[in-house]
């Protein structure tokens, strides 16, 4: 029997450690918590949220000053959903205020419209009264009153009649006044309460796609660790390395004037240096500074390989670098992979990754002016591209990931 025990108690032990082991080496995936960052015992909700999410903003800025790894972004976004999901709550609880006051607001105007209806009347049956009697007028009163103690007491009267109409008087304009502002209070709240109803749901919407960025991003990576780092280093050498061609530290040959439409180079088909696979990078430069190429090249009916990002809009008259355009599988500016798997340590994508349509790999020159072949160092290879310095306009042309 004490064999028995001893041994159920080993297991149970054992079963303890293992369970304690699994937590341990999964919590740092938990985004901070109501534990964490949690509340005096009676403290309103309002203000018990509020102090949740200024936790959880400190903890997020910690984490993002932290060493970047796919665990730290998957707490970071988690971190960001709560904060989302708190900032929706705030904004319900200030809808549900903002009806309570609305509600009394209309008892009140609604108390204040039945006593003006009353006072009104008063006045009309003052007024009528008055009108009729000519005892309203001191003349007569004395003339028609039998002594005078009966006209002092009638004087009187008349006195105190006149005093009281003016209060009530008063009373209605001063009833009227509130009325009005009571009113007007009533519509500005229900005007707030229709902003507040447009902030909740743009905050829903956001939550959406807060969500869906966080699933998407452990779709992609599977929680891999390892293939998430060596993924970001190519992204990150990338970065550097057109930061440096664009600074003018590229080795760079001069090949000569081209003209707008010119054959310039090809696409390398396959992975190339700091690159997973075919596809032109596209960057536009104007005094050194990089500009959203989608504002200069011509409007056209793209096809979109740029999941979970979605379309966007050209706007500008430049012909595009490849024939047949355009495929495209990366857009310019903070994208999904920029912000949310932050590929670029947390910079935008400074360029646009497109392909033809039909595979086409020839590139084009988008505007006339000087051709140079360049190349840099890039993830222990050389990162070869082409650049073209516009005739007009100080502008400077890109076309990475390709041979001359």
């Amino acid at each position: 029997m004490l064999k028995h025990v001893h041994r159920l108690t080993t297991w149970t032990v054992c079963f303890l450690m293992i369970g304690l082991w699994v937590f341990l080496s999964t919590a740092h995936y938990f985004p901070a918590n109501a534990q964490e960052c949690g509340c005096t015992v009676d403290e309103e909700e309002k203000s018990c949220n509020q102090t949740k999410i200024s936790c959880l903003q400190t903890k997020i800025a910690e984490k993002q000053s932290q060493a970047q790894t796919l665990a730290n972004i998957i707490t970071v976004l988690s971190s960001q959903i709560s904060v989302q999901e708190l900032q929706i709550r705030q904004t319900q609880l200030e809808i549900q205020k903002l009806i309570e006051e609305v509600d009394a607001l209309s008892n009140r105007i609604s108390g204040l419209n039945v006593s003006l209806d009353r006072m009104s009347l008063v006045m009309i049956e003052r007024v009528n009264t008055n009108y009729k009697r000519r005892e309203t007028n001191p003349f007569y009163l004395l003339i028609e009153s039998e002594s005078l103690q009966n006209f002092l007491s009638k004087y009187k009267y008349l006195q105190l009649a006149q005093a009281h109409t003016t209060d009530v008087m008063k009373q209605a304009e001063s009833q009227k006044i509130d009325y009005d502002q009571q009113k007007t209070l009533k519509e500005e709240k229900q005007k707030e309460i229709e902003q507040k109803r447009a902030l909740l749901q743009s905050q829903q919407n956001q939550l959406t796609s807060q969500r869906s960025d966080q699933q998407a991003l452990l779709d992609q990576t599977k929680s891999d660790e390892k293939k998430y780092q060596e993924e970001l280093a190519k992204t990150l050498a990338e970065s550097g390395a057109i930061r440096s061609i664009v600074a003018g530290r590229g080795q760079e040959i001069k090949i000569g004037e081209v003209k707008e439409g010119d054959k310039i180079a090809t696409v390398i088909q396959g992975a190339s240096p700091c690159s997973n696979g075919t596809h032109l990078h596209f960057e536009v430069v104007k005094d050194g500074t990089h500009q959203n190429p989608s504002s200069y090249l011509k409007n056209i009916s793209a096809t979109w390989n740029n999941q979970p990002d979605g379309s966007f809009g050209f706007s500008g008259e430049w012909e595009w670098p490849l024939n047949n355009a355009a495929k495209i599988n990366q857009g310019y500016g903070m994208t999904w992979y920029a912000r949310v798997r932050r590929a670029y340590g947390g910079s935008p994508h400074t360029g646009i990754d497109m392909m033809s349509k039909d595979g086409d790999l020839t590139v084009k020159a988008v505007k006339e002016g000087t051709l140079y072949a360049g190349a840099i160092a890039c993830g222990g290879k050389n990162l070869n591209y082409v650049k073209v310095e516009h005739k007009d306009g100080g502008y400077n042309t890109y076309y990475l990931h390709v041979r001359s």
